[in-house]
């Protein structure tokens, strides 16, 4: 994982970065995987059609570069082990995640919050925006903390979907309120759906 700081999109502008991608099935739809060199960049939901071509120009914008050639090891190995680790995950493997995560697309503060997120927030529990926001080392930045979760470039792998409101309402998702609720149910935090 690399360490830099800084605002969303404030690394990519030094130089064209290169990347990879595929696009998985999985229960909850298609996701497009996109990895650099440096390690997995982005997850995107609902990958298929205008929505992919939306996420591909957005990739290629922040990074200011486009998808690598053939034989970039590196990538292509980062984009192999997301596949299986989120293939294992979506079987029911507990494990957490290890691929290695590219952390360019996000920046300060929000950065510490996916971070503490990734970390600290294990397969089958939740955590409310404010606790993250006291974890992430400013207690009155909740909303930020909703703003992070919204801008999130790494759902399911970094998983925001574990973060409810304070209340215990289940709050936003990128990916979709049908997606969080499958996500959680799949994880045991709520009742699989009867239907």
């Amino acid at each position: 994982m690399t360490d830099t700081q800084g605002e969303p999109g404030a690394r990519a502008a030094a130089a064209p970065r290169t990347w990879k991608r595929t696009v998985r099935d999985t229960p909850v739809g298609p996701l497009l995987l996109a990895a650099t060199d440096a390690g997995l960049v982005t997850v995107a939901f609902h990958a298929r059609g205008r929505t992919a071509d939306r996420a591909l120009a957005r990739l290629a914008e922040r990074l200011g570069g486009g998808p690598a050639p053939d034989g970039q090891a590196a990538a292509d190995g980062h984009l192999a082990r997301a596949a299986d680790e989120l293939d294992r995950y979506f079987a029911g493997d507990r494990s957490p995640f290890t691929v290695a995560l590219d952390w360019s697309l996000t920046g300060g503060f929000a950065e510490r919050v996916l971070r503490e997120l990734a970390r600290h927030v294990p397969y089958g529990t939740t955590v409310g925006y404010q606790d993250l926001a006291v974890r992430a080392g400013d207690p009155g930045a909740a909303r930020a903390v909703g703003a992070a979760m919204g801008a999130n470039p790494l759902p399911v792998v970094v998983p925001c979907h574990r973060v409810l409101e304070s209340s215990g309402a289940i709050g936003g998702f990128s990916g979709g309120l049908e997606t969080k609720r499958a996500l959680l149910a799949m994880e045991g935090v709520l009742p699989q759906p009867l239907f």
